[in-house]
């Protein structure tokens, strides 16, 4: 997928991809983002940005739903997690991002307008952003993971972690290989397994030292491993919570 997360994707999705930047409004940001993805419970609820409509049809694909709702402003498509809603239903999607030209492989379909989000939380997955939050709590300095140093990955595509941070505009939807310590794993969250990644490399302070990556792989706390995958920028998996810097879709080596 070309995202991206992106919902989750989110989101950004697995088996899908854009051939266009997301709308210049969803790059701008008043603050600078943190390093990992974290839930902004700064602003009050009812300020969360939000499209409501009718769903008219739904199309479901891999772990995701398109749905094709009516709302005030004419009718638009909204991709989410996978969701068993019925045509005719009021929904709610927080935190909608906007693409132009977005290219769904497994529905061999493409959108000329879509928007990636969140279903509100009376119909979604109950505690998935519950989940994710405390998945990726607390892993900057994992006591467990000691002193580390891992060579650089070779190739063109070689990239320390703290490279992949200093060098994001320019990677952006760019695949890369990047080797270290796996230092958290938390599996089947939103069908995915959520990988967190060292090399020594990096500012703890800055959050710049731990790379996320989501994979369909393999992977133990401890292993050393080399990743392949597509960085992405601002994944916004909805609800506030945003990865600034991610690896999708990785491919796993150790």
């Amino acid at each position: 997928m070309r995202l991206n997360l992106f919902l989750i994707a989110v989101l950004l999705f697995s088996g899908c991809q854009t051939k266009q930047k997301p709308s210049a409004k969803m790059e701008e940001r008043e603050t600078p983002l943190p390093a990992h993805g974290t839930a902004d419970t700064s602003q009050p609820a009812e300020k969360v940005n939000a499209l409501k409509g009718k769903v008219l049809e739904r199309l479901s694909a891999d772990r995701y739903s398109y749905l094709r709702l009516s709302t005030s402003s004419g009718e638009i498509w909204a991709a989410v997690l996978q969701t068993d809603v019925k045509n005719g239903e009021e929904i709610t999607v927080l935190n909608p991002m906007p693409m132009d030209g977005f290219e769904s492989k497994s529905l061999n379909r493409k959108f000329d307008k879509i928007v990636f989000g969140v279903l509100d939380q009376q119909t979604q997955p109950e505690g998935a952003m519950q989940k994710l939050a405390k998945a990726h709590a607390n892993v900057s300095n994992p006591s467990n993971a000691g002193p580390i140093k891992v060579q650089k990955a070779a190739g063109a595509e070689g990239r320390t972690v703290a490279e992949i941070f200093a060098q994001k505009l320019q990677l952006k939807d760019k695949k890369v290989s990047v080797q270290g310590k796996v230092v958290k794993v938390n599996p089947n969250i939103m069908n995915k397994t959520w990988i967190h990644l060292q090399d020594g490399t990096g500012d703890p302070k800055s959050k710049t030292d731990d790379l996320t990556v989501t994979t369909q792989g393999i992977a133990a706390v401890g292993d050393t491993v080399l990743v392949n995958g597509i960085v992405r920028l601002d994944t916004n998996l909805g609800m506030g919570y945003v990865f600034p810097v991610m690896i999708e879709d990785a491919t796993i080596t150790k």
